[in-house]
């Protein structure tokens, strides 16, 4: 195949049920799921480890693991993994997981099994994170990860947002920014996962000693507008003296604003976190207050760079993170026309 192309694709869980959407789908205690899908997984190695790769050939062949296509931030993060690897004459393989760990887990036992030579992650779950980051490391394969890092197998790099610093930032602006508001509500993303671990230990950090207190938290499973609106629209029925709101992400936020407006309460202080284009107008309009910007840009960039020197045997930092850049009316047009 010609140097440069991309290959989009998803594989069907084939042992796994599909049925009502959830974080994992185990029908089975979660620990035998993951030491099944693990002696799986391994048994891809010998074979993998055997032949020829492909970088040996000429040819490099890195895979992208996505949870999803829908979350603006992991599709800026494809498109400039796609453009990077291009610029690289190396080839990229897609795997859209659709918010199934399960799912991804045998995405990533195909891409082994189809010998790649590096792969670029972003788990999609928290439990079963780990399965995928093994398998890869024992056929050989060097693993970038993205945004989320498993806690008991790291990447071979980790790149992110240095959101423990970022969302402290926000958090500071918010005290700043409150005026008379004082009554916090938090819409949690995905659970367990690195990002909002992070952000949650920032922004409380950031509001610590303050007159803001936290009133209610819930969480959403794949950070998307829909759950930011309907978990906002519960949360003023059993709280209607919010008047703050943290979505962890710009989706979330959204969700949250106008369901806020729906309900009436029109002067509700509400912020964001990515710097998605859809977040960064609406802090243009004023719907959002504030975000932090994500580097998607530089994020993607650095993955492929990070992948081609990890399969050439170089040295690579195992933990790059990205300033995030807190985002106001002040700033916003300069990122909304360039984004980092």
């Amino acid at each position: 195949m010609s140097a440069g192309r991309q290959e989009i694709w998803n594989v069907p869980t084939g042992i796994i049920g599909r049925g009502t959407p959830r974080m994992y789908k185990a029908r089975r205690p979660v620990k035998l799921f993951v030491g099944l899908m693990t002696a799986a997984l391994l048994s891809t190695t010998l074979g993998a480890c055997a032949s020829s790769t492909s970088a040996e050939e000429g040819e490099i062949t890195i895979g992208l693991a996505v949870p999803n296509q829908q979350s603006p931030f992991y599709v800026a993060i494809r498109k400039w993994v796609e453009d990077e690897a291009k610029r690289e004459n190396a080839k990229v393989l897609i795997a859209d997981a659709k918010n199934d760990a399960d799912d991804q887990v045998s995405q990533v036992q195909d891409f082994i099994t189809r010998g790649v030579d590096g792969l670029i992650y972003i788990p999609a779950g928290a439990a079963a994170a780990t399965v995928p980051v093994r398998a890869a490391k024992s056929a050989g394969i060097p693993v970038v990860t993205v945004d989320r890092n498993p806690k008991d197998a790291p990447g071979d790099t980790f790149i992110a947002t240095d959101s423990v610093a970022a969302a402290q930032e926000l958090g500071e602006w918010v005290v700043k920014n409150a005026e008379d508001k004082s009554n916090l509500a938090i819409i949690q993303g995905q659970l367990g996962t690195t990002p909002e671990e992070a952000r949650d230990e920032g922004f409380k950090k950031g509001i610590e000693g303050s007159k803001i207190k936290e009133v209610a938290r819930q969480a959403s499973k794949a950070w998307l507008q829909d759950e930011g609106y309907q978990i906002t629209t519960d949360l003023l029925q059993a709280h209607p003296n919010i008047d703050i709101i943290f979505g962890r992400a710009d989706g979330l936020a959204l969700g949250a604003a106008q369901a806020a407006r729906n309900a009436g309460s029109k002067d509700m202080l509400v912020v964001g976190f990515d710097g998605d284009p859809s977040g960064l107008e609406a802090v243009k309009s004023g719907l959002l207050a504030a975000t932090v910007t994500q580097q998607t840009t530089a994020m993607g960039k650095l993955a492929v760079q990070s992948a081609l020197k990890l399969i050439k045997k170089e040295q690579v930092p195992a933990e790059q993170l990205q300033k995030g850049i807190l985002t106001t009316s002040e700033n916003v047009d300069e990122y909304i026309a360039n984004h980092p």
